[in-house]
């Protein structure tokens, strides 16, 4: 059985570092499971997953000058149409249990056109520049110049 790009095969960990376990494959070969391709979740720390010594089922992801990148995440059977993106937590939403319908209609602005959006941007810009121009005016002390 040849090694190739998208072929599922049963291996042996090998080694273990901060960032991946060495796979050890048939025929002899060794390949490289990222920590990024260990499990559907954020891995901190592999040893929590793997150990020297356990039988995996990796998915051969690239073959790169004689390197081969392996998939434990990506091995495993999943329904149709599920990917493992499905099973990441979602960070920054809180305990927001309003449905993303709400949390839009929130901010919700009526579709615009560019070249609404660029007299939008023109008038802000115009407003801000001339905050800007007064506040820094009064500190100088004025338009007169200095005084003496």
């Amino acid at each position: 059985m040849s090694i190739e790009v998208g072929s599922k095969l049963q291996g042996k960990v090998t080694g273990i570092t901060n960032f991946g376990a060495f796979v050890e494959l048939p025929e002899g070969s060794t390949g490289l499971v990222h920590i990024s391709e260990v499990a559907d979740n954020y891995v901190k720390d592999i040893n929590d997953h793997l150990k020297v010594g356990d039988q995996v089922e990796v998915k051969v992801i690239n073959i790169d000058n004689g390197k081969i990148g392996l998939s434990i995440k990506k091995a495993k059977d999943r329904p149709e149409g599920q990917s493992s993106y499905s099973q990441r937590p979602r960070h920054g939403r809180g305990n927001d249990n309003r449905s993303r319908d709400s949390r839009s209609r929130d901010n919700f602005r009526p579709k615009e056109n560019f070249d609404q959006k660029m007299a939008r941007f023109l008038k802000d810009s115009e407003e801000r520049l001339s905050s800007l121009k007064r506040n820094t005016e009064t500190k100088r002390g004025g338009r007169g110049g200095r005084r003496g």
